[in-house]
């Protein structure tokens, strides 16, 4: 029943994207040339709804001897752009010409290329890739103001623009151009991957809690499990599946509107009296008439749970490990620039099931080894019991300031070490007696003004000497408009660093806690104009600025040069580490 339903629901999902009708690049852009006289003549035909970007419109001598680009667009005749939302665009097909005289002024190569790059949208919403036209004109063979023949039969060659490219643009040409049994396996390569990172972490103790609340129902078999996990993993990945197909075709993210204070509040209450239920205060259990229902429709007490493992497997995905990672970024702007929501959803199906490739294991392990019901899975759920409330916490630090969130750290730990001190064994008592300590470190510094419980003394140890300057913090300007994005930039006579950050967002505060606190990283960025944009919210401006550099979610880093020029292939999404970092960064401004 559950698997019928959940195959309903995802193929509804798609057969409702599929019928979006968005053109398809030949489709929206109609390049062609025209040999005259004394000019090459241009001409770009857009379908309907169609615009282009005019900052991303150029036009370009290429010398075939050197590779050297020369820009003509400033000689040419352009029509004035008009104002579009927020950006300078061009509605309206166009005829350029491109004289004879000005290339031959530009270049003595007898053998040039002249490349024009174009990006645009529809109005529908959907984004495309940049690219480019590239033509061979030989001068040699016919004299210095004629073309020779074979500019007649001159192929025309439209592709995305390599040098603009960054990583997540990198990973949606993957899907556009692999085959499909190719993408399917990277993408899952990449959610194995991904399972390696925090937004996965927090599931490992609610399945394992689930689990071990199945055993002590009877015997636990490796099966029983790993059907237990499969259940889990496969509403995790239906979850994070429509939510990519949803935001790829609509731009609205549900992941991240479900990131507000009242959402989280309200898991992490579920949580609190999950925890309380396994300290043995309550039992929470659906109504008996819908256990007899739901036991008639599945086979009996060996799937018994089964929905409620669903919906818990489904909302984790959606509240409790929003992550944006560059693959999950790639097929969304795959999916909003083709409208094609089954390749781009079976790409993100396929790398969820890699994400949860770990708890499958969990489940066959724990199924396999767990030893016969007894006294001791009461002491277990008391654990488990614990790590739901840290999981409580570690939600509510998304909303709640982070000094009271050390509090309640520090508060967590010294209860939880008081509280099991009823462990007689020797090592029992030898890890309480640690975690009471560093409980009490962590309050004392929470009092001292220290808001990260992993250096809980850093307010003592990190002091700098009078008069002396403190380097191991950034400064950052805060904006929360395009219009002050645009004003920053052009006041910077340094390279600029616009950081996406929200305070729900795990990635962002490693960035903040790892990343950008290394010496080498700080020593880089005191090059740079920084300026950070707190997308917590999830406002009307805050989607306008993740919408104009096609940010999904954060955390997304964007580079612009000295010359206030936007470096696109720079573009970071997602956590990377200090060395991760550096190499791309250095790679663009050394």
């Amino acid at each position: 029943m559950f698997k019928k339903l959940l195959l309903l629901i995802i193929t509804s999902v798609f057969a409702f994207a599929l019928q979006q009708s968005f053109l398809e690049p030949e489709e929206a852009f109609k390049p062609s040339f025209e040999k005259k006289e004394n000019i090459l003549a241009f001409k770009l035909g857009l379908g309907k709804d169609i615009y282009l970007y005019d900052d991303k419109l150029k036009f370009l001598i290429i010398n075939s001897e050197n590779s050297e680009k020369i820009d003509i667009r400033p000689f040419l005749n352009i029509p004035k752009a008009k104002e579009y939302e927020i950006w300078q665009v061009q509605h309206d097909d166009l005829n350029i010409d491109i004289p004879y005289s000005l290339i031959k002024s530009k270049t003595d190569a007898s053998s040039v290329e002249i490349e024009i790059q174009f990006q645009g949208c529809s109005k529908a919403g959907l984004c495309y890739a940049p690219m480019s036209e590239t033509y061979t004109l030989d001068f040699a063979s016919t004299g210095e103001n004629k073309l020779s023949k074979e500019i007649n039969n001159a192929s025309v060659k439209t592709q995305t623009n390599e040098n603009d490219l960054n990583e997540t643009d990198v990973i949606a040409g993957t899907l556009k151009d692999g085959s499909v049994i190719l993408v399917l396996a990277t993408f899952f390569g990449f959610g194995l991957l991904l399972s390696l990172t925090p937004c996965v972490f927090p599931m490992i103790p609610i399945l394992s809690s689930i689990i071990v609340k199945a055993g002590d129902k009877g015997k636990l078999t490796a099966s029983k499990g790993f059907f237990l996990s499969l259940v889990y993993v496969l509403s995790m990945a239906a979850a994070y599946t429509i939510a990519g197909v949803l935001a790829g075709l609509f731009g609205a993210n549900l992941q991240v509107a479900l990131q507000n204070p009242y959402v989280l509040v309200i898991f992490s209450l579920i949580f609190i009296a999950l925890a309380f239920s396994m300290f043995g205060y309550f039992k929470l259990e659906l109504p008996q008439s819908i256990q007899n229902k739901v036991n008639k429709t599945t086979d009996g007490k060996e799937n018994q749970g089964v929905v409620g493992i669903a919906i818990m497997g489904f909302l984790s995905a959606l509240i409790v490990g929003p992550c944006v990672a560059p693959p999950l970024a790639g097929a969304l702007v795959y999916i909003g620039q083709t409208g094609d929501a089954l390749l781009g959803g079976a790409a993100l199906f396929v790398m969820s099931l890699g994400m949860g490739a770990p708890l499958l294991l969990i489940g066959l392990g724990a199924g396999k080894y767990m030893p016969k019901p007894g006294g001791w899975m009461d002491s277990v759920s008391k654990i488990f019991g614990i790590v739901m409330l840290a999981v409580a916490v570690w939600m509510l630090d998304r909303v709640l300031p982070s000094i009271v969130v050390m509090y309640l750290w520090g508060i967590l730990l010294i209860g939880a070490a008081i509280y099991l001190k009823v462990f007689e064994h020797i090592i029992a008592k030898l890890i309480t007696s640690i975690v009471l300590i560093y409980g009490v470190l962590v309050f004392v510094g929470a009092v001292s003004g220290a808001t990260n419980p992993l250096e809980p003394l850093s307010e003592f140890t990190s002091k700098t000497i009078v008069g002396q300057v403190d380097n191991t913090k950034l400064k950052w300007q805060y904006v929360k408009t395009n219009e002050e994005i645009d004003a920053a930039v052009k006041a910077s006579a340094k390279p600029v660093l616009l950081d996406f950050y929200a305070d729900w967002c795990i990635s962002c505060k490693e960035l903040e806690g790892i990343t950008f606190k290394d010496p080498k990283v700080l020593s880089k960025l005191s090059e740079f104009t920084l300026i950070k944009a707190d997308v917590t919210k999830n406002s009307d401006d805050d989607k306008a600025m993740q919408k104009r550099f096609g940010v999904v979610g954060p955390p997304a880093l964007i580079f612009w040069n000295k010359d206030n020029k936007e470096i696109k292939a720079s573009q970071i999404v997602g956590y990377k580490n200090p060395k991760d970092f550096l190499d791309i960064v250095n790679k663009y401004f050394k």
